[in-house]
């Protein structure tokens, strides 16, 4: 069975998307931890990230180094945290937060954007990158 991110890349679900390439999609998460908060998602449905071969790995690494780039510019904060966890998704992500506490990167504290903010918010990181 499809994962909901593998649903993501089909077009089946909806997204506000980042960045794309053959390979992997970054899009925001629609319950972020902070604004900004993205994203970074092999195409390959891959339940672990340690489960991907060394060249997939890097690549993704470096995928989500562009996108990270991309979200300092557009985002002030102290820094882009990097978190890969994978409980709630079988399917390999890594989640790109700009920090301005440590309480952005607990996944206990969540920020509300409306449509409109995503949008405009995913439009803004597209042009850093």
């Amino acid at each position: 069975m499809a994962t909901v991110f593998t649903k993501i890349i089909t077009g089946e679900i909806p997204c506000y998307k980042v960045h794309e390439n053959e390979h992997f999609i970054a899009f925001l998460d629609i319950n972020p931890n902070a604004k900004g908060h993205t994203l970074c998602v092999p195409k390959k449905e891959t339940n672990k990230l340690f489960d991907l071969d060394a060249s997939e790995y890097t690549a993704l690494m470096n995928f989500s180094r562009e996108v990270a780039l991309a979200l300092r510019k557009t985002i002030p904060c102290l820094r882009i945290g990097m978190s890969v966890i994978g409980l709630e998704v079988p399917h390999v992500h890594v989640h790109l937060i700009p920090l301005h506490s440590m309480e952005n990167a607990t996944f206990q504290h969540k920020v509300a954007l409306n449509p409109e903010e995503f949008e405009e918010l995913a439009i803004q990181i597209r042009q850093h990158l």
